[in-house]
């Protein structure tokens, strides 16, 4: 019982130390890249001033006076610029004289005042509601210029930290028997390279939210019959879940699934009745909150998601359905395009720099062959009659590998859905949803369901040859993150260079 005790303190204390480290890593490459990136982080940043006002949206509100000089004074073209051909040409308008910059920057304040529309407005509030928190807070401290906006891009530190801590806590409650498994989730985590954990957007915390509600479905499952507390606290992650993100309904569909999975073996025993207050305070702290944010879009937006004016700002227009299965993505290049892309950039972002994409091909290929290799084998595992994973473990594999593909089928319907005009993406020419960030939501199962498929192709070694192989991975990550990145390291733009 002590050995036990002392091994279940030391791994806690590595957890520990593996949730700092991830920390660091998110440091890192926060200060490292300049404003504003390419994933819109500019509106989740006007969005999070507005939330810190006690404004919530009605419409595609303009750019907030508070946040208007920030957007104009500290936003890199390092982004979307060609790159600088002179020495003086890089030189931001904060380090200039005034005298200098100040109709440059009066005319591009005009131009801001006109033009920006926050195409954001209708995301649900979780996200920009903690951001406008910290971004008080920053008031609070005397915080100013670019360290302010540093310092709401620096909360993805804390959120990153717990992630990790989640990570583990996930894979010891599934898999508690094997240490490999409970230690590669965390690990994997804390050196996600995906690029928008450095930049304010309401991504980060979407990972968070439906990691726990994932957690918290997989107990109330298991449990013989659910008590109110675990009922209350799932249906309050499931609600956060899609208050955080619209694109998380997929994920919070699945888990409904999995809950009315759950009332079958109860009717099947006789517990239902005992069982009705747990699932009615599900139903209420799940579906109150989701109700009311649902009305609201409603009432101010025009329909339930709020999706309307975003999708008329963007000049998208429903595909006629006759024209459905004439969409690439039913020819074999097609469909792999968009799983292809899906997966390297769920890794690694979408990053431009210079208008160019921050990828290497042959990193990219490396993605997608660890993804497919690791996601099969955990699905042969689970086809097998004798399969090594236990009945609670099923149900968590089968329950991530459905959270992945209700996702991948979502983005690949919106693909189907919308002529996208003149959009730049997605495009006409490219009538694909491609970005992986917006698959984070399911980043706790996938990471279960990728350590998973390490472990079985490595059943016959032992752990310390799987850690071994695990170092390399993390390795490989790291170091061709640090690669693709090298160059915002350099930006006079970035917190290094203030």
């Amino acid at each position: 019982m002590e050995a036990a005790h002392a091994i279940s303190r030391t791994e806690r204390l590595f957890v520990l130390f593996l949730c700092l480290l991830g920390a660091a890593h998110v440091f890192v490459f926060s200060a490292a890249f300049p404003f504003f990136s390419v994933a819109d982080e500019q509106m989740h940043f006007d969005l999070a001033v507005h939330y810190s006002q006690g404004e919530i949206p009605r419409t595609l509100v303009p750019a907030s006076p508070e946040s208007l000089p920030f957007l104009v004074i500290y936003g890199s073209p390092e982004y979307l610029g060609a790159a600088a051909t002179q020495p003086g040409d890089n030189i931001p308008p904060w380090k200039q004289p005034v005298a200098r910059t100040r109709e440059t920057l009066q005319a591009k304040q005009a131009a801001y005042r006109d033009i920006f529309k926050n195409h954001e407005a209708a995301s649900p509030p979780l996200y920009y509601s903690l951001a406008g928190g910290w971004w008080r807070l920053a008031r609070g401290l005397h915080l100013e210029g670019i360290q302010s906006l540093y310092w709401l891009r620096f909360m993805n530190v804390l959120l990153l930290g717990v992630l990790v801590w989640l990570g583990w806590l996930t894979a010891k409650i599934i898999f508690p028997e094997s240490l490999f498994i409970r230690i590669a989730v965390p690990a994997l985590a804390a050196f996600f390279p995906q690029s928008v954990f450095y930049a304010i957007n309401n991504d980060i915390l979407a990972p968070l939210t439906f990691g726990l509600a994932f957690l918290l479905v997989f107990k109330f499952w298991e449990a013989d019959a659910p008590s109110l507390r675990i009922a209350i606290a799932t249906g309050l992650a499931l609600a956060a879940s899609f208050l955080t993100k619209t694109s998380n309904l997929p994920l919070v569909l699945v888990a409904a699934l999995f809950i009315a999975l759950k009332i079958v073996p109860l009717v099947w025993r006789g517990k239902l009745r005992t069982s009705l207050a747990p699932l009615l305070a599900l139903f209420i702290t799940a579906g109150l909150p989701m109700a009311a944010w649902l009305a609201w879009c409603k009432m101010n937006f025009g329909d339930f998601t709020g999706s309307s004016l975003k999708i008329h700002f963007l000049n998208w227009t429903d595909q006629p359905s006759r024209y459905w299965l004439a969409h690439p993505l039913f020819t074999g290049h097609g469909l792999w395009y968009f799983l292809s892309k899906n997966l390297t950039t769920f890794w690694q972002g979408e990053q431009l720099w210079h208008r160019q994409p921050m990828s290497i091909p042959g990193v990219d290929s490396t993605y997608e062959v660890l993804t497919l290799g690791a996601l099969a084998f955990t699905l042969a595992a689970l086809l097998r009659r004798a399969s090594p994973f236990t009945t609670p473990q099923r149900l968590a594999v089968w329950f991530g590998l459905l959270c992945l593909a209700a996702l991948l089928a979502f983005y690949a319907v919106l693909s189907i859905k919308f002529d996208f005009q003149d959009c730049f993406y997605p495009s006409r020419a490219l009538p694909y949803f491609v970005s992986g960030r917006l698959l984070l939501g399911a980043l706790v199962p996938f990471l279960i369901l990728f350590a998973c498929g390490l472990d079985r192709l490595m059943k016959k070694f032992d752990n310390s040859t799987k850690f071994f192989v695990l170092l390399a991975v993390l390795g490989f990550m790291l170091a061709s993150e640090l690669t693709i990145d090298w160059p915002v390291f350099a930006s006079p733009y970035n917190w290094f260079h203030l």
